[in-house]
């Protein structure tokens, strides 16, 4: 027979609500929670932090509800408008343009334009806001089973070390991204759409020989276009570029050669590569968003490309709403 459970893990596990990620949308959602007294726990199968900066770019209506969220300021703080883009040919600056322009007829809006902070940083203040208010983030924590009844959710915890436990909630939200684990133990289908998308590469470094005032581009390299973005509070860039769909995940020397071959600069001016990801763009949607007492919600739910940043956006509204 097992021990009685401690008061301390009594406790931990005392909460209404469990979310599955800690990524932009569940980190939302629990912030939300918090303030209104809503007792959640977020449980990520990762065992740290995310720490690169891919979803960059926060929409007004984005920034309008971290306003009410209160972090609204801290990210003001923490990043900056999008920069002019400057494209490049030949080694030679061929004009300077703006990636978005202003509409004179877009509603009011207390923050009009778009705002970059790069994702491990929105992360990081909206884990402090949690914190603050007394929420929690259990890192290294998978859920491996689910069950519900229509009274609760059971759901089966497994930690880094092996060890595992069950918690029951009323609620759950998987908010654990494109490879739900949340969205296949309910037998969920994805509905996806086709297109002519390209695999791309996405990187953060430290690359000399750059102002840091524009966004660059190099729109004719040999293997397609490539981009450098000055990443806010950092002395880094974020470079995406598109690749061939055999590539996979790129090392530091395949980042330097890409940069190399499609720009004027030579590969000893990326000093470092501090993470870099690979992804195939895609459309895809969830065949439904809820099961009884169990929600889908950003990634898990609808994948979008990277085009607007619609992304992380739409993942923080899911969480908002």
């Amino acid at each position: 027979m097992p021990a009685d459970p401690s008061p301390q893990a009594e406790s931990r596990d005392a909460v209404d609500v469990l979310i599955v990620g800690a990524g932009p949308t569940g980190l939302t959602l629990a912030v939300d929670l918090a303030r209104r007294g809503v007792r959640s726990r977020i449980v990520e199968a990762a065992d740290r932090q995310f720490t690169g900066s891919r979803g960059l770019s926060l929409q007004p209506r984005t920034q309008e509800a971290f306003d009410d969220l209160g972090v609204m300021d801290a990210l003001r703080e923490a990043g900056s408008p999008l920069p002019p883009m400057q494209t490049w040919r030949n080694g030679r600056r061929e004009g300077e343009w703006r990636l978005v322009e202003r509409d004179p007829q877009a509603p009011v809006s207390r923050y009009p334009v778009q705002w970059l902070v790069p994702q491990w940083r929105t992360q990081q203040i909206l884990q402090e806001r949690l914190l603050a208010l007394g929420g929690a983030v259990e890192y290294g924590t998978r859920l491996t089973a689910l069950h519900q009844s229509d009274q609760q959710v059971q759901a089966e915890l497994t930690q880094t070390d092996g060890s595992s436990r069950t918690l029951n909630v009323a609620y759950l939200v998987g908010a654990d991204g494109g490879r739900s684990t949340v969205r296949e133990a309910l037998g969920i289908r994805m509905k996806a759409e086709g297109g002519a998308l390209h695999a791309a590469v996405v990187a953060d470094v430290r690359v000399e020989g750059l102002d840091r005032d524009h966004w660059h581009m190099w729109p004719d390299g040999p293997g397609g276009e490539l981009l450098l973005c000055p990443l806010p509070g950092t002395d880094q860039f974020q470079l995406t570029a598109p690749v061939g769909d055999e590539e996979g995940d790129p090392c530091p020397q395949r980042i330097r050669e890409l940069i190399a071959t499609r720009t004027h600069l030579p590969p000893t001016a990326v000093t470092d590569v501090q993470w870099t990801s690979y992804y195939k763009p895609r459309t895809a949607l969830a065949e439904r968003f809820r099961d009884k007492r169990v929600f889908l919600a950003g990634d898990a739910a609808h994948v979008h490309p990277p085009g607007g940043g619609q992304g992380l956006n739409i993942g923080v509204h899911d969480a908002y709403n």
